[in-house]
């Protein structure tokens, strides 16, 4: 399977998730009374335009380069981030208000049911984390990674209404606007994890230098290529799933043009070989003359 066909596949999972939970906690929180609940419906109606949006940008971002767009159209999936974080921000923004409003507004406590629902939403919304953000990692995907922790904000904003609606239920009367507190605390959570998304999208965009443990992955490979002495500069950049190298290689100063075109041939093709991961490569031949 490739590593779109694994993307893609791992989005549809948080399509139909999200999906269903949003119908499960709206329900919960509508018959039961809670308002965290229906602050944790909100966010799940979100997170499934956005699941969208992920699927979008996957799609688009892996295909394959043309006249207008020689490195490919990587690029799309960060950009897609940034969409995907500003509806966090906006679904953050709807629960905030709506929680001062309920705060402010005397109501019935929540019921003793919905702490059922809220420990199984918990449960599975971990699990859809762990699979997604693992998947991400596999995949080299950003926009993965931020669906990834749409899973996990959702479990902690659950977390937050369970244990807001227990106090409510515990202390009893006087204390309704516990659940409402815990939607308000869910949001400003929520904002934070929209920085913590958008923040290495950002740095992507910029070509920030990041990836150490990869740079040494290619010197490493690149010295087992009978020609080469050593390598010098090594840069990448991040579009989509791939990774766009400029290498200079250091070979035999006294060896021919031709010689020096297909060692760096024969490395592109290793690198390729040994690093999937990477996809335009560029290899300048820097000449090393003995004394």
């Amino acid at each position: 399977m490739t590593n779109e066909q694994t993307a893609v596949k791992a989005t549809y999972f948080s399509i139909i998730g999200n999906t269903c939970l949003a119908l499960i906690k709206g329900l919960a929180g509508f018959f039961g009374n809670s308002y965290a609940l229906i602050a944790d419906a909100i966010e799940s109606t979100t997170d499934i335009f956005a699941s969208f949006l992920v699927l979008f940008g996957i799609k688009y971002s892996n295909r394959p380069a043309d006249k207008n767009h020689p490195y490919g159209h990587g690029r799309a999936e960060p950009l897609i981030t940034f969409i995907v974080v500003g509806f966090l921000v906006i679904s953050a923004t709807i629960i905030a208000y709506e929680s001062v409003l309920n705060i402010r507004t005397p109501h019935e406590l929540p019921k003793s049911w919905t702490l059922y629902v809220l420990g199984a939403i918990i449960i599975w919304k971990e699990y859809s984390f762990r699979l997604v953000i693992r998947r991400s990692i596999e995949t080299n995907s950003s926009s993965l990674k931020a669906d990834a922790w749409h899973h996990r904000s959702d479990a902690i904003t659950s977390v937050a209404a369970f244990i807001g609606i227990s106090v409510a239920l515990l202390l009893g009367k006087g204390y309704e606007s516990a659940d409402d507190w815990a939607a308000l605390f869910a949001s400003v959570f929520i904002i934070f994890n929209a920085y913590l998304i958008f923040r290495p999208a950002l740095g992507e965009i910029m070509d920030e230098h990041v990836y150490d443990d990869l740079i040494e992955n290619i010197r490493e490979v690149s010295l087992e290529v009978e020609g080469i002495i050593d390598t010098e500069k090594c840069f990448i950049r991040k579009a989509g799933m791939k990774y766009h190298v400029d290498l200079h290689a250091i070979v035999n100063g006294t060896i021919t043009v031709k010689e020096g075109h297909d060692l760096a041939h024969k490395l592109k093709d290793t690198l390729r070989e040994k690093l999937p991961e990477l996809g335009h490569i560029l290899i300048h031949v820097e000449p090393h003359l003995y004394s």
